[in-house]
C-alpha cells in the first residue's frame, strides 16, 4: 500500500507536474491534440494551477431545477420482431450547458447523457458504432453477458474515423439495468469525463412489476472551468478519481422529481468515482433489485441507498404523507489520499412525493439459481505501491504509472493473469490491501456476493442478488461464485476510472 504520510511529505515540486498522459490527449477538452502516449498531461504552469487551486465554475452558473427529463431513446431502426438495430456515433459536439457558453463535449449521437438502449431478453441487438472522435475507442456493454469480443475489450478498439459492428443476443434471465461506455486502455476516463456514457435496459416478457409507473435516474457528475471546458485530470484525480463540481441527474442540475410511492425507479451511478448515499429525508427507500436484475422478494424499508461507481438499483421511495423535499447525497469517506474535505451533503434533486400508501408486490419477484458448489477457486487482491523512497522526494509520473495494482501487477495489454474454464463455478476472494475504497467489476457475466470479511469479522450476505460491480473497503475480502459461459478474453478491474486506466485491471481468459 501506499504510505501517506510519505504522500504528505513530498516537495510542493510535485504539484507543479501534472499527471501523466496515457494516450494523444486534447489540452483542457478542447483544440488541438497532443501526441505522445506518455507525454505530461497539459504543461507545468497549467499543472501547477489545476492541482493547487484550479478555477471552476460557480454551481449557480448552471441552470437548476427544472422538472426531470426523461433519457431520450435510441430509436430501434429495425421492423422485425425480436431485433434491435440502430446506429451509435460517438463524436465531438457543442452544447450549452452552463454559463451561457458553450462546451465541447465528446457524446454519444450528440445526447448528454447518451441515448437510452430498451430492448427485451430474446432480443439480436446489432449497432453500428461510428468513432468520430480524434482517437480510439470502444463500446463496453457493461454487465451484459455478451461474447468477449463484442464486449468492447481495450483489445478491440475501433480507431479515430473507423467503424464496426456490435452484434449480440440477450438470453432469457439477463434482465436488468445496465449501461454502456468507452473502455481503451488509457484514455477511458477522460473519454467519460467529457460525456461518453448512455443507459441499456434489458426487460422481461414476464417482468412482475412491467405495470408499475417507472423513472430513471442516470446520476453522472461533471467538471468545468471558468471558461466553461472540461479540463484535464490533475494529479488528485489520477490518485483519487475524478471528481466533477456539478452533479447531475439525467444531465440535470438539481432537477424537480415528481413520484408517487409505487414509482419503480431504476438509478444508476455513472461517476467516475463518486460515491452515493442517496437519502430523502422523511422517506425510506425499498430495494427491488440490483445491476443484474430483480431480487428474490423486496427488502425492507431502508434510509438510504449507497452506491459505488458503476452500481445500479431498482428501488421503491416510501412516505406517510405527501412530502417536499430534497435528495441528498451523504458524505461518504473513502479515504483520499492528500484531500481534506468538508464532510457536507450534496443537495442532487427537489423531490414531490405523493403518498398512495404502500404498493403490494408480489411476494416473489425473481428466482435467482443456486450456482453450486465451486470447483475454482481466484484470489485477487488490489494494493497501492509502496514508497519507501525517502520523505522529500516528489511524486513522479513513473510512481503514478506503477501505482495501482491487481496481484502485485500493471496492467499489460498482452498479459493474461488468470484463466477460467466455461461452465464452471468458482469462487473469487477479493482483497483489498489498501486504505481507499475500490469498486470491483468483473465483465461477461453476473456474480453472487457469498460474504464480506473485515476484521477478522464475517459477515454473510444478507440476500442472493446479481452483481457485477461491488465496493471494497479498506482492507476488506469479498467472497463471490461466479460461473462464465462464453470463451474469450474477459477483464476485471477497480472502477474508479482513473486508476483503471493506470492500470489496477487484469485479463481472464475463458477457454
Amino acid at each position: 500500500m501506499m504510505k501517506r504520510r510519505q504522500i504528505l511529505k513530498a516537495s510542493a515540486a510535485a504539484l507543479l507536474m501534472a499527471p501523466p498522459v496515457l494516450r494523444a490527449q486534447t489540452h483542457a477538452g478542447h483544440g488541438t491534440p497532443m501526441a505522445g502516449h506518455h507525454e505530461m498531461m497539459g504543461d507545468a504552469q497549467h499543472g501547477a494551477h489545476a492541482d493547487m487551486a484550479e478555477a471552476l465554475l460557480p454551481l449557480d452558473r448552471m441552470p437548476s431545477q427544472r422538472p426531470l427529463e426523461a433519457l431520450p431513446r435510441l430509436k430501434n431502426a429495425s421492423s422485425k420482431a425480436g431485433r434491435f438495430k440502430a446506429t451509435l456515433t460517438a463524436a465531438p459536439a457543442q452544447k450549452t450547458v452552463a454559463n451561457r457558453a458553450p462546451t465541447e463535449f465528446w457524446l454519444y449521437n450528440g445526447l448528454l447523457p447518451g441515448p437510452q438502449i430498451e430492448v427485451f431478453e430474446g432480443d439480436e441487438v446489432e449497432i453500428l458504432f461510428k468513432n468520430q472522435l480524434p482517437e480510439p475507442t470502444t463500446v463496453h456493454w457493461h454487465g451484459l453477458p455478451v461474447p468477449s469480443d463484442q464486449d468492447g475489450n481495450p483489445q478491440d478498439s475501433v480507431p479515430a474515423g473507423g467503424e464496426r459492428i456490435y452484434r449480440f443476443t440477450l438470453p432469457k434471465g439477463s434482465a436488468g439495468t445496465y449501461w454502456y461506455h468507452p473502455h481503451p486502455h488509457g484514455l477511458t476516463a477522460m473519454q467519460v469525463a467529457r460525456g461518453l456514457a448512455g443507459t441499456f435496459i434489458v426487460r422481461a416478457k414476464d417482468d412482475p412489476l412491467a405495470e408499475l409507473p417507472e423513472q430513471h435516474w442516470m446520476i453522472s457528475d461533471l467538471r468545468l472551468d471558468t471558461q466553461t471546458h472540461i479540463p484535464p485530470n490533475t494529479m488528485m484525480d489520477w490518485m483519487n478519481g475524478r471528481e466533477g463540481q456539478f452533479v447531475l441527474i439525467n444531465g440535470q442540475l438539481q432537477p424537480r422529481i415528481k413520484l408517487t410511492t409505487g414509482t419503480r425507479v431504476r438509478i444508476w451511478n455513472n461517476c467516475a468515482a463518486r460515491y452515493l448515499r442517496l437519502a430523502v429525508p422523511g422517506c425510506q427507500w425499498i430495494l427491488l433489485g440490483t445491476d443484474g436484475g430483480l431480487l428474490e422478494q423486496a427488502q425492507a424499508p431502508m434510509d438510504e441507498v449507497f452506491l459505488a461507481p458503476a452500481e445500479r438499483v431498482e428501488v421503491m421511495v416510501l412516505t406517510e404523507g405527501n412530502l417536499q423535499g430534497e435528495l441528498l447525497n451523504r458524505y461518504y469517506d473513502r479515504a483520499k489520499m492528500m484531500v481534506q474535505e468538508p464532510h457536507t451533503d450534496t443537495v442532487l434533486a427537489h423531490m414531490a412525493v405523493e403518498a398512495k400508501g404502500t404498493p403490494s408486490m408480489p411476494p416473489t419477484l425473481n428466482t435467482l439459481p443456486d450456482l453450486g458448489e465451486p470447483v475454482a477457486f481466484k484470489a485477487i487482491e488490489f494494493s497501492e505501491m509502496e514508497m519507501d523512497h525517502g520523505s522529500d522526494e516528489p511524486m513522479t509520473m513513473s510512481m503514478l504509472q506503477s501505482m495501482f495494482m491487481v496481484n502485485g501487477k500493471v496492467f499489460e495489454m498482452d498479459r493474461i493473469d488468470l484463466s477460467s474454464r466455461v461452465g464452471e463455478v468458482e469462487e473469487w476472494r477479493v482483497f483489498n490491501n489498501s486504505h481507499m475504497d475500490h469498486p470491483f467489476h468483473l465483465h461477461g457475466t453476473q456474480f453472487q456476493v457469498v460474504q464480506r470479511e473485515q476484521d477478522g469479522v464475517v459477515t454473510p450476505e444478507p440476500f442472493k442478488a446479481w452483481r457485477d460491480t461491488v465496493n471494497l473497503r479498506p482492507y476488506e475480502t469479498v467472497v463471490f461464485h461466479v460461473k462464465q459461459l462464453t470463451p474469450g478474453i474477459r477483464m476485471f478491474h477497480c472502477h474508479i476510472l482513473e486508476h483503471e486506466d493506470l492500470g489496477m485491471m487484469g485479463n481472464l481468459e475463458v477457454i
